[in-house]
């Protein structure tokens, strides 16, 4: 097959920090890895132009992309402004071969943005996660979709943890004593209570919620989960996993709750003001996967009232999230932007993997299996396991408003 040239990669990236992009870090190097847990190797482009460690996910940082595209003819537009008709991303979108975005900053694919796409072939997820494009027009539209498969899965399993123990814990409004230059220990303490000996569930046991079950084993905690997949036997024994058939029969038993699944037709809105009803009275809720999977005025009321002790979690939708956004100001929650995915040692790793998937499709050669969504007008390799056919991208035109307000 002949090589592609000339192609034009329009990359959506969130905006340089607030004091400029930096000149130096607080570490000068990040741990080498070779293999994920599973054995899958990191990805293995033939090059890259970037140090490891540095911020390559915000405008400035480019992914690392723009030598190697320019050096062999293509064009490469970067922008932070992905919303509205008059955004840069939906002027330069409509002969665009390649979009490029992040779900920390999505540019969302919508239906009627592929429509006006002729060109676009190609649209790869820096990281994990594409549910900001309309799934159902990719495959209807024969583009492939792409996301750098279990580039960010530990790093997202990681931030579960610091927020389970936040919440439970109290650290937030303990921390914000000391801001204030208080030593009130009763304050602190009246919301906090021990992991140890608790029921801790996650709604889904694939790469990302086995990290995190594997990870709570050494806090003496009683494990449950559940998944469409069942995990072996050996792996139910060894780390004393109690399986559920069902969400709603894990989450009545479970003092804290994390959800580890992908967004898709089958999961959006899944924990509702019903599914919310059935958890225990106090029980921690903490998603770091989709904002949509949860209802959100359902989550603010379930803390005004007390029914859920707290909610953590670094998705919303839209991204950005407006100002007036519910979960910004609810009862004892611990919400960040949208960062579990994106350490600077994880956007190494998606960077790589970006390269590596443009290197295959410049080439015309086929891409990672693990690496597909959608192929050939179907979902194939990770697409085919996690997701389902269909679109979650509905509302998400609200992201303007976090333009208008900012």
């Amino acid at each position: 097959m002949n090589k592609i040239i000339n192609a034009k990669i329009l990359c959506v990236l969130y905006d340089d920090p607030v004091g400029g992009y930096p000149t130096n870090y607080a570490r000068d190097d990040i741990p080498k890895l070779d293999t994920y847990p599973d054995g899958q190797t990191l990805p293995t482009p033939n090059d890259i132009d970037y140090t490891p460690g540095t911020l390559l996910g915000s405008v400035s940082g480019e992914l690392g992309l723009r030598k190697f595209l320019e050096d062999r003819g293509h064009t490469l537009v970067v922008t932070s402004d992905k919303d509205g008709s008059k955004s840069v991303f939906e002027r330069e979108l409509v002969d665009a071969d390649v979009v490029i975005s992040q779900p920390f900053w999505p540019a969302y694919l919508t239906a009627e943005r592929i429509a006006k796409a002729r060109k676009l072939k190609l649209a790869i997820t820096a990281g994990i996660g594409s549910d900001h494009v309309d799934l159902q027009a990719a495959i209807d539209n024969k583009i492939t979709v792409c996301e750098i498969t279990y580039s960010n899965s530990i790093s997202v399993s990681e931030h579960v943890l610091m927020m389970i123990l936040a919440l439970v814990r109290n650290y937030i409004p303990s921390y914000k004593w000391v801001i204030k230059g208080g030593w009130n220990i009763a304050d602190c303490v009246s919301r906090s209570y021990d992991v140890e000996g608790m029921n801790i569930g996650s709604v889904a046991a694939g790469r990302i919620g086995l990290a995190v079950l594997k990870r709570l084993k050494p806090f003496d905690v009683k494990l449950h989960y559940t998944d469409k997949h069942r995990l072996p036997y050996e792996i139910e024994k060894e780390l004393s996993l109690t399986f559920h058939e069902s969400v709603e029969s894990m989450v009545k038993v479970c003092d804290v709750v994390t959800i580890n699944c992908p967004l898709h037709p089958e999961t959006e809105h899944m924990f509702d003001e019903e599914m919310i009803s059935k958890m225990k009275r106090g029980a921690y809720l903490v998603n770091t996967a989709r904002g949509k999977i949860c209802d959100r005025d359902a989550i603010a009321r379930a803390l005004d009232n007390g029914h859920l002790a707290g909610y953590a979690g670094d998705v919303w939708f839209p991204q950005p999230a407006p100002n007036d956004h519910p979960w910004r100001t609810m009862s004892n929650h611990a919400m960040t932007p949208h960062t579990s995915g994106t350490s600077l040692s994880a956007q190494s790793r998606y960077a790589a993997g970006t390269r590596e998937i443009l290197e295959c499709w410049f080439e015309s050669k086929p891409i990672r299996n693990e690496y597909l969504i959608v192929d050939e007008g179907k979902l194939a390799g990770a697409g085919a396991h996690s997701y389902s056919e269909g679109n979650v991208t509905g509302g998400s035109n609200e992201a303007e408003k976090f333009k208008t307000t900012n």
